[in-house]
């Protein structure tokens, strides 16, 4: 990397590397999605010209590993900046890379970019989106994933009601993502998606948060007695967490 990490990324990248041992084993969610686009790419059988191949916020590795059982080929270049996530993988190409500073030169012209779960922690993912469509090549492909703003109401509603700052990530809105990717790309998949689980109850949802190292927030840490009181009003079982994720599949004109 060529510049320190902002405060942000520097919180992000602390809270993945405590999760990460662990990573594999809870991202159910990011498991799941990496399934789905794998599928999708099957059947699609995209036609991938010649040309570098990474995956952006790759993390453990979860989609590129989805995404070569698909595609075949060369391998995909993880990058992420959490070093711990890297090594959750040997013999693989991987570059450490702070994607605030946008893409390394040797990913300009590139024949696929994909990435999961990892837009929404840069400080702005529409501009950073755009960056990317700007980097495939004519004929290439981009694959995104990314969860949205409708996610976690339960969440916002219990901290609302207890009248305590919510401290959950702010999401990036859908629109103003396809929107971006529509400018460059011909969209052949576009999917919100909804996904629900069941609601263990607050404490519970916020100790999986943080096993997967998603806790960073942008916001302060709620004091114990805050926290006591968004406890107090989460809601109960008969209302699930839901989490609200955009999937592009696009291809560069």
């Amino acid at each position: 990397m060529t510049e320190p990490l902002a405060p942000f990324s520097a919180a992000v990248n602390g809270c993945f590397s405590q999760g990460a041992a662990a990573y594999d084993s809870n991202a159910r969610l990011q498991r799941g999605i990496a399934a789905r686009l794998e599928g999708l790419c099957r059947r699609r059988a995209l036609p991938l010209p010649p040309g570098p191949r990474a995956d952006l916020g790759a993390g453990s590795g979860l989609l590129s590993r989805a995404l070569e059982r698909a595609l075949g080929g060369p391998s995909f270049l993880r990058v992420d900046q959490c070093a711990a996530l890297l090594e959750q993988e040997s013999l693989v190409p991987q570059q450490r890379w702070d994607l605030n500073q946008g893409l390394p030169l040797e990913l300009r012209d590139a024949a696929c970019l994909a990435s999961s779960f990892a837009l929404q922690w840069l400080e702005q993912p529409q501009e950073q989106l755009e960056h990317w469509c700007s980097c495939v090549q004519a004929g290439g492909w981009l694959l995104l994933a990314v969860p949205t703003s409708g996610s976690f109401p339960i969440w916002k509603e219990a901290a609302l009601n207890a009248a305590v700052p919510c401290t959950a990530l702010v999401l990036p809105e859908a629109q103003p993502l396809i929107a971006t990717a529509e400018a460059q790309l011909e969209l052949v998949c576009q999917q919100q998606l909804r996904f629900s689980r069941p609601n263990p109850g607050g404490l519970r949802f916020l100790q999986q948060i943080k096993a997967i190292g998603a806790q960073a927030s942008r916001g302060p840490q709620l004091p114990a007695g805050q926290l006591r009181r968004l406890l107090r009003h989460w809601p109960g079982p008969e209302q699930a967490i839901l989490w609200e994720v955009l999937l592009l599949i696009g291809q560069k004109r």
